[in-house]
């Protein structure tokens, strides 16, 4: 009995001792770990495993490859806040009130009344990051920490808001939380790599508890920077340095997850906000580091940043996660970001916010070879709204975007011009169909009317009525 009653203590620490070294090896939660790395203005044509010639991407080649690549992958706008505005959101951007680019003087931001994502894993005990560019609002009540981000580091808003290039006297900084560091002026060279050292710091810090990175890069918006070890490394010229920055980060996190044992737990998207920023506006060369060939590509599609041809909406789109998601998979469905925030709400087993999404669960799609949920996606430029299509048809009302001219040079005396593509024979829009099919155009410009109706935005006047169909 005196033995049992000696021994017995000791019994009790070692099973004490043995939970507490399982708790610091195991995870606590069996929850998904979720990272967006989201670049900024990278163009669809810009990776390898979207058919560059020069730029070498073999990391996020490898997430291809282990994952799905999507190649009808739509932005939610052709700029960079409203694009941002419904990633967080999974509505248009009209619908949460940030259908236009925010300046660095601007006011105001994302509205309290929308959820972010961000504060939706927060509501199942979620660890949440924000790590670059924000660009949904730079003053008090609006940065990232207001929004469900346990953590941020990074740019307000784009790394060109500073002079020459935009009438401001306000600083670029670079901040931690809500506060400015006290690095001015910024390092722009070292920005990637250190967004990439941050996520992975947060990552072992965080490995224990469920946790959401958000990683929207600054890069490769103009004006374009690398660091040294990346610096006329490529084959791709300055802006091909730059991508394979990116590419490189990309492959520590890899990496990271797997040397810590969370590789098979997490989902992680890469894509980009928007197309490449082709159609510069003046200002833009008013500084040696800005040349022409400093920007991307949409490869094979018609357009740019700014316009509602393809090559301003449709951008690379990659998922990777290990077991759940089929490796291998190129899929060609309609597809959208705000499908993101959608999809991660449903693997958190999250409830839908009381404001409607937009964005719909693409997971049957991505592991079970579904078709899109999608019958339809609407193309807006700030309030207006230029374009819809479906599975096969775009219809496109809007002034003409060719010859990449800048909204910024446009008179607003550009005669309006109506175009219907057939996006499964011509996805590069080279044909104008529109006379051949006339009860096409007069089904998708009613859609367009019941959406502008809908969300109070504005729709070019064009009377399809009078419209010679027989030309």
């Amino acid at each position: 009995m005196l033995i049992k009653q000696l021994l017995w203590p000791v019994v009790v620490l070692v099973f004490l001792t043995g939970s507490c070294q399982q708790s610091q090896t195991a995870p606590i939660s069996n929850s998904p770990n979720f990272i967006i790395i989201f670049a900024d203005d990278l163009g669809y044509g810009d990776l390898s495993c979207y058919g560059h010639p020069n730029i070498h991407t073999p990391r996020i080649d490898q997430m291809a490859r282990e994952g799905i690549r999507m190649t009808n992958w739509h932005s939610a706008a052709p700029v960079c806040t409203p694009s941002r505005a419904s990633l967080m959101t999974g509505r248009y951007p009209i619908r949460v009130g940030m259908p236009g680019n925010q300046g660095p003087d601007s006011e105001g931001g994302l509205s309290d009344r929308e959820r972010t994502l961000a504060q939706a894993l927060k509501t199942k005990g979620y660890k949440t990051a924000a790590i670059g560019k924000w660009h949904l609002g730079s003053t008090a009540g609006f940065f990232p920490t207001d929004k469900g981000f346990d953590e941020y580091f990074g740019l307000l808003y784009s790394n060109d808001m500073i002079p020459p290039w935009v009438n401001t006297e306000r600083p670029l900084h670079l901040y931690r939380n809500d506060q400015p560091t006290e690095e001015y002026p910024v390092d722009q060279t070292t920005l990637t790599k250190r967004y990439t050292e941050e996520a992975i710091r947060f990552i072992r810090t965080n490995k224990e508890s469920p946790f959401f990175i958000y990683l929207p890069h600054s890069m490769p918006h103009l004006p374009i920077y690398a660091s040294k070890a990346f610096v006329g490394k490529s084959q791709g010229g300055d802006y091909g340095d730059v991508i394979e920055e990116i590419d490189a980060g990309v492959g520590q996190i890899l990496d990271v997850l797997k040397k810590e044992g969370l590789d098979q737990n997490t989902l992680v998207v890469f894509t980009s906000d928007n197309g490449p920023w082709r159609n510069l506006p003046p200002r833009m060369y008013e500084s040696d580091p800005v040349e022409k060939w400093h920007v991307g590509t949409t490869g094979p599609f018609r357009g740019a940043k700014a316009t509602t041809y393809e090559g301003g909406f449709r951008v690379p789109g990659i998922m990777r996660w290990p077991g759940k998601i089929p490796p291998g998979q190129v899929n060609f469905d309609l597809v959208t970001t705000m499908d993101v925030h959608a999809t991660i709400l449903e693997l958190a087993k999250i409830e839908a916010p009381e404001l409607p999404l937009d964005g719909k669960n693409i997971w049957p799609l991505m592991t079970e070879n579904k078709s899109s949920p999608h019958d339809y996606f609407f193309y807006f430029l700030g309030r207006n709204l230029q374009g819809v299509r479906d599975s096969i048809w775009k219809l496109r009302i809007a002034p003409p975007a060719d010859n990449w001219l800048s909204p910024e040079l446009q008179t607003g005396e550009e005669p309006i011009r109506m175009e219907l593509f057939d996006l499964i024979n011509d996805p590069y829009e080279q044909f104008d169909v529109a006379t051949q099919h006339p009860e096409t155009v007069v089904r998708l410009k009613n859609k367009m009317e019941e959406m502008a109706k809908e969300t109070g935005a504005k729709l070019a006047i064009f009377d399809v009525s009078s419209y010679d169909f027989e030309r």
